[in-house]
């Protein structure tokens, strides 16, 4: 076993902000996690990932802190892929109620890609299209970096997870898209695809075989499957762990919890998120750089 690996968990605007403040508050004292041997990264997290194995995290840092400020969002409740022209969908309730009608991460799958396509079937279809470009504008480059990179999502047709990579026959700007695709189904060709965190929010197992894993999770470890279904970060760091990996875990403190606010997806939090998660990269450095180094 060698090797090293990152993995950068989903949660949104917010979070994709956090995960670039931290990879550069690490790397400005001292410790570059950038030239993993591995990446992987899922929803906000795939978003981090591609743009860093094209882009410093200092400048990726400059480009948050100076863009200019959005009117803030009042609520992530129809947030998540609603497609002009389609009626205004609560997707936190909507999944919220296929979870708990689920009887396994399978049958949740299952479940949300069938809502997913019925509520595209109502809408005009241009949102696919729409959403690349969301996405293109996002990313240094469209290009998949020559190092491993894993980009997560789900098949909304068979709830078949799916792991991206560079041999995949996908464009880098499309597995994104992909990964961060949390309210409609979002399409590469004839197939259709979901939020690569409803396999698990940060899938830090794909890290598995690798003798160091530092993985970042936004969501601090938080999941909303059911326990019993062993989807949630610590059964996943147990099964690294278990393996042979040695892992650490950043995940966000209470300076970056009150920088995040209450809507994840409220581009405004974008600035205080990645400012604070600066700051607990820093100081995290001197004592992860043992582990790291």
């Amino acid at each position: 076993m060698s090797g090293r690996a990152v993995v950068l968990g989903g949660g949104g605007s917010a979070g994709n902000a956090w995960l670039i403040g931290v990879v550069a508050g690490l790397a400005d004292a001292g410790m570059d996690v950038t030239g993993a041997d591995l990446m992987v990264g899922t929803s906000a997290g795939a978003t981090a990932a591609a743009q860093l194995c094209g882009e410093s995290p200092t400048r990726l840092l400059a480009g948050i802190l100076g863009a200019a400020p959005p009117p803030p969002v009042a609520s992530t409740a129809s947030g998540g892929g609603r497609a002009r022209g389609a009626p205004a969908v609560n997707h936190l309730e909507r999944t919220g109620r296929i979870i708990a009608a689920a009887a396994d991460p399978a049958d949740m799958r299952r479940r949300l890609g069938a809502s997913a396509l019925a509520l595209d079937a109502g809408s005009e279809g241009s949102w696919s299209a729409r959403w690349r470009a969301a996405v293109a504008a996002r990313l240094p480059s469209g290009r998949w970096p020559e190092r491993p990179l894993l980009v997560t999502a789900v098949d909304a047709r068979t709830g078949e997870p799916v792991v991206f990579d560079r041999h995949s026959g996908v464009d880098l700007v499309d597995a994104v898209a992909a990964s961060t695709s949390s309210g409609l189904p979002y399409d590469i060709g004839e197939n259709r695809y979901l939020d690569g965190g409803y396999r698990r929010n940060e899938n830090a197992d794909l890290a598995a075989g690798f003798e160091r894993v530092l993985v970042l999770s936004p969501l601090g470890g938080r999941s909303r499957h059911p326990l019993t279904w062993g989807t949630h970060l610590a059964a996943q760091l147990d099964e690294l762990r278990a393996a042979g990996s040695t892992v650490e875990t950043i995940l966000p403190d209470d300076d970056s919890r009150t920088a995040f606010g209450d809507n994840l997806m409220d581009l405004s939090t974008r600035p205080p998120a990645a400012r604070a998660g600066y700051a607990q990269g820093r100081s995290l450095a001197g004592q992860l750089a043992g582990f790291w180094c």
